[in-house]
């Protein structure tokens, strides 16, 4: 596929964006880009999550990472059935009963000042993170199969995408996104579909066919026995409720679509249907990398050493045009997904928290729609920063780094949330942010010595858990009634 045909693809699917865009943010106030009025249908906010979680980071580094972990990342995805269910029935009903624009203002009413600013700084600073990384992936493919032809360099790429981004995002925020993502969803899975279509097509064999031909290969192992083992079935399952808890749940980003639904009920309704689609979605994927592999063995084709690059190469190299126009398609869309969402949140956490926008009486309508629009240009301008410094140290499948930065950054807010709802403890305030720092120091210390701690044992995302425990055992030392 030429390089003109992919910069074509990319415009033209810009273009239907900035036409949402434009549709659902006229008239648009800070309330509409905070929480969409509170007016989104439940079903739409839950479909088009299916895209915002699965992001460009399932979109190409799941399939490549069958190689190496088989179908053992399944058991993280039926955690977070158990994950979605907390969600549902634990921390959505307070965050209605509250009323909250920003989550982590709970934190403020439960233990106070100091608190609130250490959730809503881990936010951001995951989230930033996250957010980059999956940016990075995504762009980065366009950069090599477009861009290079032209001698535009990277850093160039990254601007003029978060550019388009930023301006179709800085009205409508949430309200524009909650219909940009169904929009994208539906490319991304049509992505997957097709190209499994493709490869049978190639093969020359019917679907039950490429079924069978998983299952009895090496790459359909779901369950790891082995306790020591990073992948042991157990610790994946655990791994993948609480990263739903916090990726999910005390996560601005994705609560605040939540919080755009009319109601409890109809929030309640969409994370328990996103739950059960995410397990079969993510089954797809899984297919499509070990049919990837299946097909790549037929015809000879090396796996390249990094793995995320191993999608891409089959679908723009060797599938044909049709191939590698859907999977310019998906790509683009879970380019979008992951970074528009990411944006609009982000400009919320740091407005509503930080610059306390919603308290300002002093401020005009019209001046905090202003200074909403300069924060929303910075983060911008952050989240080119880091992709940037992320592009120069890239070194293995960006999913598994993810998770691994999850463990540092959202443990805190594991701990923080978990003690607030299952305690009725007080704490000192002012000793929060220490806490929350040494919380992840000491995770990481156990996480090198894990096999002298426990011979053989190796830590894997179950870091997320370690680093809430010993945030919750942090949070218990300091309560107001022991330190009397």
């Amino acid at each position: 596929m030429s390089p003109v045909s992919i910069l074509i693809v990319f415009l033209v699917y810009t273009a239907l964006l900035f036409g949402i865009s434009i549709i659902t943010s006229r008239k648009a106030t800070n309330e509409t880009f905070f929480l969409g009025n509170r007016l989104s249908p439940w079903f739409v906010v839950a479909y088009g999550m299916v895209g915002a979680s699965l992001s460009g980071v399932t979109f190409i580094s799941v399939p490549g990472w069958v190689g190496d972990t088989q179908f053992t990342y399944m058991m993280i995805v039926l955690g977070y059935i158990l994950g979605y269910a907390v969600i549902s029935t634990v921390l959505l009903p307070l965050y209605y009963k509250l009323k909250l624009t920003s989550i982590y203002s709970y934190l403020n009413d439960r233990f106070g000042f100091w608190s609130y600013k250490t959730g809503a700084f881990y936010f951001l600073l995951s989230r930033i993170i996250g957010a980059s990384f999956r940016m990075f992936l995504v762009v980065n493919v366009l950069q090599v199969f477009v861009f290079d032809n032209w001698g535009i360099p990277f850093w160039v790429t990254v601007i003029i995408f978060m550019i388009l981004i930023n301006l179709y995002t800085f009205k409508g925020g949430i309200k524009t996104i909650v219909w940009t993502d169904t929009l994208q969803t539906t490319f991304m899975l049509l992505a997957v579909i097709m190209t499994i279509v493709i490869i049978l097509q190639h093969l020359d064999i019917g679907l039950f066919d490429m079924v069978r031909k998983v299952s009895g290969s090496q790459y359909s192992m779901i369950w790891e026995s082995d306790w020591q083992s990073s992948k042991f079935f157990l610790k994946q399952f655990l791994a993948g409720a609480f990263i739903t808890i916090v990726m999910t749940g005390l996560d601005q980003d994705m609560m605040q679509k939540n919080l755009s639904c009319r109601s409890l009920k109809d929030a309640q309704k969409n994370v328990t249907t996103l739950s059960i689609v995410l397990v079969a979605v993510n089954l797809i994927f899984l297919f499509l990398g070990a049919s990837l592999f299946i097909y790549a063995k037929q015809m000879n084709i090396a796996v390249p050493e990094l793995t995320d690059e191993f999608f891409p190469k089959i679908a723009l190299n060797y599938l044909g045009p049709i191939a590698g126009i859907v999977f310019i398609v998906g790509l683009i869309s879970a380019a979008y997904s992951s970074a528009d969402s990411a944006l609009t949140a982000l400009t919320t956490s740091f407005t509503v928290d930080f610059l306390e926008i919603e308290k300002r009486s002093d401020l005009s309508e019209r001046q905090k729609i202003r200074i909403r629009y300069v924060v929303h240009f910075c983060i911008a301008l952050v989240l080119i920063t880091v992709i940037l410094i992320f592009s120069a140290i890239n070194d293995k499948a960006v999913i598994s780094k993810l998770f691994q930065f999850a463990g540092y950054t959202y443990g805190p807010l594991l701990g923080l949330y978990a003690f607030g709802l299952f305690t009725r403890f007080r704490v000192y305030d002012k000793w929060v942010p220490a806490i929350a720092v040494v919380a992840p120091v000491l995770t990481y210390l156990i996480e090198i010595n894990s096999e002298n701690i426990i011979p053989g044992y190796k830590v894997g995302f179950e870091l997320l858990i370690i680093n809430g425990l010993i945030t919750f055992a942090g949070l218990f030392i300091v309560n107001k009634k022991i330190r009397g």
